[in-house]
């Protein structure tokens, strides 16, 4: 028993799977949990090394899922529980059981024991799930986590045998369902919503909801989606551009499926490139940074691997790149676009931002910028507007995009509508 002696004022902190069996709760007063398991061996924590411990493990796992919920005060009741958003990981990870496993091997030199660990889709039966994969016996060895996964879409069915207890921390709820004979989740969801409101009031309506497999606590991510982060090694290392693309396409479209399920979006791109100096003589910096504003903010991986892709073929590699890294910077809630509705080309002006910056790559920000509108009704055509080069602004205040022959010539300019 974790928390502290049983004399002590406290609370149970984390308990063996024996000690739960005897009724001992995480929450619980160290003295009601010594008469429950009087033989039960109790352990004072050393919170500042405990949170330490977890917090050193959050940014390991920072590397593998962007979305990472958990409690870092040791006297919490959720200390130890992490929750890991999946959604958009499959491509870069493999399945969802795999990547449960890779986040066990990432914390085993971390934080002790066996992690049990739950698959759903609602914060509540992921806990679930845990709860029962650490009741069952598994023939895993120690070295792989005790997993339940619920399939999609049988939320419900899962729940159903399962106690009604687990609804709800209050013990006054626990035990009014209890004698009312409600002593399954099943026969919970099986009411219609108004009784159970009636008769629990505003609990009544969440006990309600998560019996029926819905979400009632939206998740939010620990860290903020202002900076997301991710890297992958490349094995043996390449020195081409097709070969970067290869694992820069995988990256992008994973952080894509990130920023769609937030509904956020990013205006900056910061690429790293890791380079291996082993065969390569002379100054070669260890590292390649490549910050990329975007047109407009965007959650199309595929939009940033392009202009990411175009920005490579427009630099010389010094030596093979032994590791990828992407950052999203400045993310923020993606804002939607009134089109106009008698003017069906108003949607190109986006994509035709993406395709200037992409020239702009090719052939210098320098040949590629704006005609500013002065004076309309000025004499001489020359005098009516004047060049801004993309060097000058990020945008236009006035003016038509256009692209200018990148050998310097005067050459014949295209408005670009």
């Amino acid at each position: 028993m974790l928390g502290g002696k049983p004399w002590m004022p406290g609370a149970v902190l984390d308990a063996s799977l024996s000690a739960l069996e005897l009724g001992v709760r995480i929450g619980m007063p160290l003295g009601a949990a010594h008469r429950m398991a009087p033989e039960a061996i109790f352990l004072a924590p050393d919170r500042g090394a405990d949170e330490a411990a977890l917090r050193t493990g959050l940014e390991i796992l920072g590397g593998l899922s962007p979305g990472l919920v958990a409690e870092t005060e040791a006297d919490s009741p959720g200390f130890g529980r992490i929750e890991i958003q999946l959604d958009g990981l499959e491509r870069l990870w493999g399945s969802e059981t795999q990547i449960v496993e890779r986040a066990a091997r990432l914390l085993a030199g971390v934080l002790p024991g066996t992690p049990q660990a739950g698959i759903g889709g609602t914060r509540f039966v992921a806990a679930v799930a845990a709860t029962v994969a650490g009741r069952g016996k598994s023939e895993r060895p120690e070295s792989r986590p005790r997993l339940e996964r619920v399939e999609p879409r049988a939320d419900v069915e899962f729940l159903a045998p399962l106690p009604s207890s687990l609804l709800s921390r209050s013990p006054d709820v626990r035990g009014r369902l209890e004698r009312f004979g409600l002593r399954t989740i099943g026969s919970v969801a099986e009411l219609p919503r108004s009784a159970v409101v009636a008769r629990f009031g505003p609990e009544g309506e969440r006990i309600h909801a998560r019996a029926r497999g819905e979400e009632t606590d939206p998740f939010k991510p620990r860290r903020a989606p202002e900076r997301l982060a991710m890297s992958l090694p490349i094995d043996p290392p390449v020195s081409d551009v097709e070969g970067i693309r290869f694992v820069l396409h995988r990256v992008a479209a994973v952080f894509g499926d990130q920023l769609e399920a937030r509904g956020a979006a990013t205006s900056r791109v910061r690429l790293t490139l890791e380079l291996d100096r082993t065969f390569v003589s002379g100054d070669v910096p260890p590292t390649l940074l490549f910050d990329q504003h975007l047109p407009e903010p965007t959650s199309e991986g595929l939009a940033m691997e392009r202009l990411l892709v175009a920005r490579l073929e427009a630099s010389t590699l010094p030596a093979p790149v032994a590791r990828l890294g992407m950052e999203l910077l400045d993310v923020a809630p993606a804002t939607g676009r009134q089109l106009t509705l008698f003017t069906p080309q108003a949607g190109r002006t986006g994509r035709l931002g993406w395709q200037l910056a992409r020239l702009g790559l090719r052939f210098g920000e320098d040949h590629v910028g704006w005609v500013e509108l002065d004076d309309m009704e000025a004499p001489l055509p020359e005098n009516r507007w004047h060049w801004r080069s993309q060097t000058e602004t990020s945008g236009p205040t006035s003016g038509l995009p256009v692209a200018s022959p990148p050998n310097g010539s005067t050459g014949t300019r295209r408005r670009a509508r």
